[in-house]
């Protein structure tokens, strides 16, 4: 595929980050409701919220108003439990991103074990799409965990770009490598490529600019980039730096 004829490339902004800076002190500000509002102004094609099992950032009441008050596609990142499929079915987010999840990491660590997980995760997928929610997949970029996404029939793949964002030297290199072979072989599979964790202006050029790729999932760095330089703007320098890139 021409990279210059690919579809837009879209931009979902995660909104965790806002909840956690609330969370450190309490009260009700700053409000990642209103961070949705302000991304969809600059340009973000949907928002991403991780409803965690301990609620450190993204709550309960923050889902039900993001529901209620947001125009753009959510897509809500979601541990493999009996709880929160209850609640995305409750809910009926555009998207459902399942994401392994272990109370004493920062954040979400590696790639989800599509592989050996299967047993646990078909029933989950299957209610997931049955009602009308588009089901993703957080992976390393492995092809044994794209293969078995495929036979669990998620649509939707997102792969962890973490490696590559902290890679060095000629690990650059090598991790992007396994990425673009991975993105080829989803797409090979039928499955449509996401990609995300840790990007940021510098070294989104190389993801964006992989023709495979429909969707960049960013969070933590565009809201630390707000402190300095507000949302809006963030945004629309990371919306740009993956325009550039095609």
């Amino acid at each position: 595929m021409n990279p210059k004829l690919r579809p837009h490339l879209r931009l979902g902004v995660n909104i965790d980050h806002v909840a956690t800076i609330r969370n450190a002190r309490g009260g009700l500000h700053p409000d990642p409701v209103r961070a949705a509002l302000l991304a969809a102004e600059a340009g973000a094609d949907g928002i991403t919220a991780h409803l965690r099992e301990d609620r450190r950032h993204i709550t309960d009441d923050d889902l039900d108003r993001l529901v209620g008050s947001i125009s753009l596609p959510l897509n809500l990142e979601m541990a493999a439990t009996d709880e929160m499929l209850a609640i995305a079915l409750a809910h009926r987010p555009h998207a459902a991103c399942i994401v392994p999840e272990r109370r004493a990491e920062r954040t979400t660590e590696g790639g989800l074990d599509a592989a050996g997980q299967h047993n646990t995760l078909a029933p989950i997928v299957a209610r997931l799409k049955a009602a009308g929610i588009r089901v993703s997949l957080f992976v390393a970029p492995e092809m044994h965990q794209l293969d078995a996404a495929a036979r669990l029939g998620a649509p939707v793949v997102e792969l962890h770009t973490g490696p590559y964002s902290h890679a060095e030297g000629d690990q650059v290199a090598v991790q992007l490598e396994r990425l673009r072979i991975a993105a080829e072989h989803g797409v090979g599979l039928g499955l449509e490529m996401h990609a995300g964790h840790g990007l940021t202006f510098d070294n989104v050029g190389p993801i964006a600019a992989m023709p495979q790729i429909a969707e960049l999932n960013i969070g933590h760095f565009l809201i630390g980039e707000a402190v300095f330089t507000g949302l809006g703007p963030a945004i629309a320098r990371m919306r740009a730096a993956m325009d550039a890139s095609g």
